[in-house]
């Protein structure tokens, strides 16, 4: 059986490499939208980490978490409530590093926690108006400590380079709080607030008490939290879900159509194989086997191209900074069942088909 199915798919190489084009589109499209939407979720996640941070707290009803606006004077008041070890005012600026547009830049308050945090890796704790740079923004400004990179209008000195863990962090740069409120022009404002958290005190009950007592804010403590929060990343995974139907939608037609067409101009053969002993059970295994063999092709295709399009298409979208796709064994193994499932699928017409067909009819096809 094996052995018929890899010849009949060898004597018909066009239709067989048409097969598995339907079926590497639906699979690349699904694995590069898949990664992308799990590499959002992670940045959004991280967004809420910053500084290592047990629960982040932001202006509520936003569709975009970095366009918060607090009032300066919400972190002290976060820090009284109970069950809160400390609390730090964080401003986040974009498109202000001159020669990388898409960094952010962190203002933190000195000495505080999400400072602290930060493990030097070359250089110095700044001082003053000075700036340390994530690892990765280090990398790709190419600057190391006692360079200057320019920030807004300031060009400022880099006294160390710094490993936070955590994504957003590792790949842009932190000044004082007082430097990027000069350098936004809002003196009495920030983005978030992140808190840490006292032993012994539920994440739960402290974000319920952020809320209470500061209405207007939401506070995030479970990173996955943040994708029902941010509006921005609701839109972009239902439209990737929508693309990701359409695409499948599209791989299901051109399998069928090809498989049936296919089919349809053996009938002869299949019924030469009845008159000589074939069952129905038989020749069904035989079309849906050639079925499976093409997409697992296409499949196979699918996913190496899912993956250099995830990557692609977040370049194209000018996120790289902040996004990196995510490719798990989850997202790779979905994509291989649905380029199985559309090779089964395409087959299950031309085998009805084929099996309804009485042996002399078909052979009268010839």
């Amino acid at each position: 059986m094996l052995r018929l199915i890899a010849a009949n798919l060898r004597s018909r190489w066009g239709r067989t490499a048409l097969t598995a084009l339907g079926v590497a589109i639906g699979v690349t499209t699904i694995v590069a939208l898949l990664a992308l939407t799990g590499g959002l979720q992670r940045s959004a996640g991280d967004l809420a980490r910053l500084g290592r941070a047990d629960i982040a707290v932001f202006q509520s009803g936003l569709a975009d978490l970095t366009a918060s606006s607090l009032p300066a004077s919400v972190a002290t008041r976060v820090r009284r409530l109970p069950g809160v070890a400390d609390a730090s005012a964080v401003q986040i600026l974009a498109n202000e590093v001159a020669g990388d547009r898409a960094m952010l830049v962190f203002g933190a308050e000195r000495g505080s926690f999400l400072e602290r945090r930060l493990v030097l890796v070359a250089g110095r704790r700044a001082r003053g108006a000075e700036l340390m740079l994530g690892e990765g923004a280090a990398a790709r400004l190419r600057t190391r400590p006692g360079g200057l990179v320019q920030v807004g209008a300031l060009r400022l000195p880099v006294a160390g380079i710094y490993r936070a863990g955590v994504s957003f962090e590792d790949e842009g740069a932190v000044l004082p709080l007082a430097v990027t409120r000069q350098i936004a022009g809002r003196p009495g404002e920030v983005t978030m607030v992140a808190v840490s958290l006292a032993p012994g005190h539920p994440e739960r009950d402290v974000t319920r008490a952020i809320e209470r007592g500061l209405p207007g804010t939401t506070a995030i403590g479970d990173p996955a939290a943040v994708a029902r929060v941010d509006t921005n990343s609701r839109v972009i995974t239902k439209a990737a879900v929508v693309i990701a139907v359409l695409a499948l939608l599209l791989g299901a037609v051109v399998v069928t159509n090809t498989m049936a067409m296919a089919v349809i101009q053996r009938e002869g053969e299949f019924g030469l194989l009845a008159a000589v002993g074939w069952s129905r059970g038989q020749i069904a295994r035989l079309i849906v086997g050639e079925g499976l063999a093409v997409s697992l092709v296409g499949a196979a295709v699918g996913l190496a191209l899912g993956a250099a399009a995830a990557e692609l298409l977040v370049r194209a979208l000018g996120a790289a900074t902040f996004v990196t796709p995510v490719l798990t064994a989850w997202v790779l193994l979905r994509g291989l069942l649905i380029g199985l499932g559309l090779g089964v699928l395409g087959a299950l017409y031309p085998t009805w088909r084929v099996t309804r067909t009485s042996p002399i009819t078909a052979l009268g096809r010839r």
